[in-house]
């Protein structure tokens, strides 16, 4: 745990010293559990009224990770629209498994929601999204949302998401693909899961491909490798989406791992990845809004 928490500082001078081009400010919320959660959040630097409220959430197996390992991501989207972009440090599963994480994740959005105003964007126009484990979450988050009824979410890209525990499609076992394979997976979902693990028990807001209502969530737009454990689970969440009646869209990269976009970054095949999910965001910028309740 020292060793994380270290590497979450160096993550985050490292990756703040990089850019120059968005401001970032932290902020402590407590949660309804009474723990102390950190928001980053990052706006252009010369801002403008009515944008985009953007609840992203980093991954990392739920296990390890932090907000600013994702200032790629954040970057490009605030280059490419007007939008706000809050990053929850939520509470990892080396530290407490489900639900602490998406629980905070839950409450960042509920804050966004509630500091519109203050944070100079459209209360009708949030956004969650995030990449593999962030990706699981986001798809949890939505849930929530749509069951508690205390939020709405207008738009979702749940980037390769990790949102099956049980395991059993194709593409999950055996699988020894480079960054993320299966035996990495169940270790990742031992950790998150806790008790849960193995049981029939796992609620949808802990592996969202449990859910079996996927009727009025918000529009969604993902992408991921054909080679990564995550194929299978991404495809049929798309299509459980689109059976439900949720436009709902996915691309499919031949021959790319898990997370392929961050890791070579600079490849032809990964500044097309990056291209089609910016036209895409924009699009739903244009496109996607939700009253709140």
């Amino acid at each position: 745990r020292s060793f994380v928490r270290t590497q979450k500082v160096l993550i985050k001078v490292r990756r703040f010293m990089k850019t120059k081009k968005m401001t970032f400010t932290e902020k402590k919320i407590q949660t309804d559990d009474n723990k102390n959660l950190r928001l980053c959040v990052y706006t252009a630097l010369e801002t403008k009224p009515k944008a985009t409220g953007l609840l992203w959430i980093h991954g990392g197996g739920y296990g390890i990770g932090t907000p600013e390992q994702d200032i790629g991501f954040i970057q490009e989207f605030i280059d490419t629209e007007n939008c706000v972009v809050v990053s929850p440090d939520y509470r990892l599963s080396i530290d407490a498994p489900y639900p602490a994480a998406v629980n905070d994740c839950y409450q960042a959005l509920l804050w966004m929601k509630n500091n519109a105003a203050t944070l100079g964007i459209r209360e009708d126009q949030l956004f969650v999204g995030g990449d593999s484990a962030g990706g699981g979450l986001t798809a949890a988050v939505t849930l929530m949302a749509r069951d508690k009824e205390e939020v709405n979410i207008a738009f979702q890209m749940p980037f390769y998401p990790m949102i099956d525990d049980r395991m059993r499609t194709p593409s999950a076992q055996n699988n020894d693909a480079p960054v993320w394979n299966s035996s990495v997976n169940k270790i990742a979902w031992k950790l998150y899961l806790g008790e849960l693990f193995a049981t029939d028990h796992v609620p949808a807001y802990a592996a969202p491909a449990r859910e079996i209502n996927y009727a009025n969530l918000p529009p969604a737009y993902t992408f991921v490798g054909d080679i990564e454990p995550f194929y299978d689970e991404t495809k049929n969440y798309i299509a459980a989406l689109k059976k439900a009646g949720v436009p709902a869209e996915m691309d499919i990269y031949a021959g790319c791992f898990h997370g392929f976009d961050q890791i070579c970054a600079k490849s032809q095949i990964s500044k097309k990845a990056t291209k089609t999910y910016l036209r895409h965001f924009s699009h739903a910028v244009t496109t996607y809004f939700a009253t709140q309740p």
